[in-house]
């Protein structure tokens, strides 16, 4: 059976990216090999595998994929498209099967906080790894190792610390705005892109590619997609990642609350208070009719179950229609009009 990426960064399957960010922060923390010099073997399995944990989920596209097949789908021969809304294309050179490709847990680490490593590489803060400045690890006092100083030490550029390695470029973000009718449905979106390229020659060409995004049912606004290392190559640099995030477009009749859709009927006051029935085009061209026979005041809300947006986890469950209603109340009433109005509404 394969990891639970989930319980070994201990959150739940419903983390957001704060939710990632703040337990990998914790747990690189505490397993970081250089932290743990007696228990250096146990430290480095551990930190390897929440660094990959960190690094899948961390991820729109591995995330899902994960969701649905476990990590033997990630990491193995994944179902053809259309059989899970997989992308085909884009990732490693066209085929149509999704290449995963670990990443170094010092890479992740490195790009998370700004540098290789808490002990190594601070210059005059802590000595070299290994030297004797202040009788801990790497130079570092004993008892300073904690998450005041190791976030003093974030936001430099990703890699620095690490002299060997080569720096990674920064990610590149794009917006993708997608009508609410392409969230309802899922659609497969196609990107061109141009970029420069080193060939074998050592020489920089200008190259263009078709980059295939599929959007998944349920997909929310800022979902991220992220395609490895399609950025501009340069010597010496890691390429930039090419992150698309979706946005969504506004609707002229649904607004959307999360896995639900909101709509406005407007309705006058006679129907308001002797009934009325709704007629509803949904995203997906059907028509949905709703008798509301309740009284309708100016705060009711009639609630259809199962009518709203897909669960991108399940897209066989959805969120609920919420109808609103806007009761248009008479300008005015004549004497006749209000005298009527109270022999009717009055009390027995």
């Amino acid at each position: 059976m394969g990891a639970d990426y989930y319980k070994l960064l201990e959150v739940d399957r419903g983390a957001s990216d704060d939710d990632l960010k703040k337990a990998y922060r914790k747990l690189a923390m505490k397993w970081h090999p250089d932290k743990n010099p007696n228990n250096k073997k146990e430290a480095e399995a551990k930190f390897k595998q929440i660094s990959e944990a960190y690094d899948v989920l961390s991820d729109s596209q591995k995330r899902a994929i994960y969701d649905q097949y476990g990590e033997e789908g990630l990491k193995g021969q994944v179902p053809p498209p259309g059989a899970g809304g997989f992308p085909t294309g884009g990732f490693d050179g066209g085929s149509t099967t999704f290449r995963f490709n670990p990443r170094s847990a010092d890479d992740i680490f490195s790009e998370f906080f700004g540098f290789s490593s808490p002990f190594g590489g601070m210059g005059d803060m802590g000595g070299s790894r290994g030297g004797g400045g202040g009788g801990g690890a790497g130079g570092f006092p004993r008892g300073m190792f904690n998450e005041d100083i190791f976030s003093s030490f974030r936001g430099g550029g990703p890699g620095e610390g690490s002299a060997n390695a080569p720096r990674k470029a920064p990610p590149i973000e794009r917006t993708l705005p997608c009508s609410l009718e392409d969230l309802y449905k899922g659609t497969t979106k196609k990107m061109k892109i141009s970029r420069d390229a080193i060939d074998s020659t050592g020489r920089t060409n200008s190259v263009e590619e078709i980059l295939t995004i599929e959007i998944r049912p349920g997909w929310k606004k800022g979902t991220k997609i992220t395609f490895p290392e399609k950025g501009n190559e340069t010597r010496g640099v890691i390429p930039s990642d090419l992150v698309f995030i979706i946005d969504e477009k506004p609707h002229s009749v649904f607004k959307r609350d999360g896995n639900d859709l909101v709509v406005t009927e407007k309705i006058s006051l006679v129907e308001a208070l002797t009934g009325y029935t709704a007629q509803i085009t949904t995203l997906d061209g059907r028509t949905l009719t709703v008798p509301i026979n309740s009284i309708i005041s100016p705060t009711y809300e009639e609630v259809v179950k199962g009518e709203g947006m897909p669960i991108p986890k399940d897209p066989s469950k959805r969120g609920n229609l919420r109808i609103k209603f806007n009761i248009r109340f008479p300008a005015r009433l004549t004497a006749e009009q209000k005298t009527g109005i109270k022999k009717l509404l009055a009390s027995p």
